[in-house]
């Protein structure tokens, strides 16, 4: 056991008097860990920032886009209070996040943080992130996450198709992992008394723990199109390769293993249905949702006034 995970232990027992005491005006930090998110990220940033979080700590691992832009623009807006350019190729995202967490607990002073990808969106029905937080006595909230389906004829906050598990697969003939499977819940939780987060931000050890269903909802771009999945799919499934650890990431090793095989192109269409749209339409595991879009139009409507 490292020093550095005794100093977190000794730290949440001393902590945990208290540890679940209402915050009435919680600071919340959002951490993202980001490569050539350049469709996606400024949307993100926006979004977030209109749904109550505070500031973003981020970490760029080897983008080749205009991410790194992106991010610069909204430190020098004081949006973002730090940026850790990560070279590493092996893909150690707990280490990562992980380092994040501990600078939004110890350096800028965070109540709360949410783990984010750049292609989710954490929406309040209340409007306010902070409304959910400032409500509870738990030090971690469970958010149920929405897949959306891509249409890439538009940009991604005015998709409106979200898709549900479809707990029979192979009656449609989806891939092992599609856009139809089972989505494990997301985390936000407290920095007092945290310890770990897991592999994909999913679950997270605190000491001690009180956990509840939140009413945030998370909304997942996943998949923007044949292109932007292969891209990630295979650059993903490269830096796993170097990843001694064997945990997490089945997903991608496994469609690593089909794009190896010359099969990841052929793949795309049973990963989103294509063949069978219609179908999972009409059986009620595509739906309307214009959730996001109508916050948006609002959102941009009131920065244009």
């Amino acid at each position: 056991m490292s020093m550095y995970f005794l100093k977190k232990v000794g730290l949440a027992l001393a902590e945990s008097f208290g540890g679940f005491r209402l915050t009435p005006s919680p600071r919340l930090v959002m951490t993202l860990l980001v490569k050539n998110e350049e469709d996606v990220l400024e949307d993100n940033l926006l979004f977030h920032k209109a749904m109550g979080v505070d500031c973003f700590i981020i970490t760029d691992n080897n983008s080749t886009d205009r991410t790194p832009d992106i991010i610069r623009k909204y430190q020098e807006k004081g949006w973002v209070k730090e940026v850790i350019w990560e070279k590493a190729t092996n893909y150690k995202q707990k280490v990562w996040v992980d380092r994040m967490i501990w600078k939004a607990k110890t350096v800028y002073k965070a109540d709360w943080v949410i783990n984010a990808d750049a292609d989710e969106l954490w929406y309040s029905p209340s409007g306010n992130l902070k409304n959910d937080l400032s409500a509870t006595h738990s030090n971690v909230l469970k958010c149920e996450v929405r897949s959306v389906y891509p249409e890439e004829d538009k940009p991604f906050w005015q998709w409106n198709k979200m898709v549900k598990t479809v707990p029979q697969p192979e009656q449609y003939d989806l891939s092992l992992y599609s856009l139809f499977d089972h989505q494990n819940k997301k985390v936000i939780h407290r920095t007092k008394c945290y310890l770990q987060i897991s592999m994909g931000n999913h679950k997270v050890t605190m000491f001690p723990r009180r956990s509840e269903l939140g009413k945030v909802h998370v909304y997942h771009y996943n998949i923007r199109g044949k292109r932007h999945f292969m891209e990630k799919m295979i650059n993903g499934g490269k830096q796993l390769e170097q990843n001694p650890s064997k945990h997490g990431g089945c997903h991608w090793r496994y469609f690593y293993q089909m794009y190896k095989e010359g099969k990841l192109e052929m793949e795309y269409g049973r990963v989103i249905g294509t063949p069978v749209y219609d179908r999972l339409c009409k059986d009620g595991f595509i739906y309307v949702d214009n959730t996001i879009p109508d916050f948006f139009r609002k959102m941009k409507l009131d920065r244009n006034e």
